[in-house]
């Protein structure tokens, strides 16, 4: 069972830590935008503010949708990053257990 489930488990915590990173910098790049240091305009931060946009929406969408608006500040990613975190403690734990 070890054989296959302890790869199992660190591909998926590399894909959280690989979301987690989609998640920062959608958000940086949401800042750059919003301060005209970069132009939506631009072919490349289109389609990598697209690409991050569809990667990272379904998941803060709902998150977005429970938390109550705050104006400006969008606290849904650091929501959705401590999710993630605990998320990837928990199956580490369980990693301990099964080894």
């Amino acid at each position: 069972m070890d054989v296959i489930l302890v790869p199992l488990l660190k591909i998926v915590f590399v894909v959280i830590d690989l979301y987690i990173w989609a998640i920062v910098i959608s958000m940086i790049l949401s800042w750059l935008v919003a301060f005209n240091v970069v132009n939506r305009g631009n072919r490349l931060v289109a389609i990598v503010g697209d690409v991050l946009f569809r990667i990272t929406e379904p998941l803060l969408g709902p998150i977005r949708r429970i938390l109550p608006d705050m104006g400006a500040v969008d606290l849904s990613p650091m929501v959705l990053i401590l999710i993630l975190w605990f998320v990837e403690g928990v199956l580490q734990r369980l990693a301990i257990r099964l080894v």
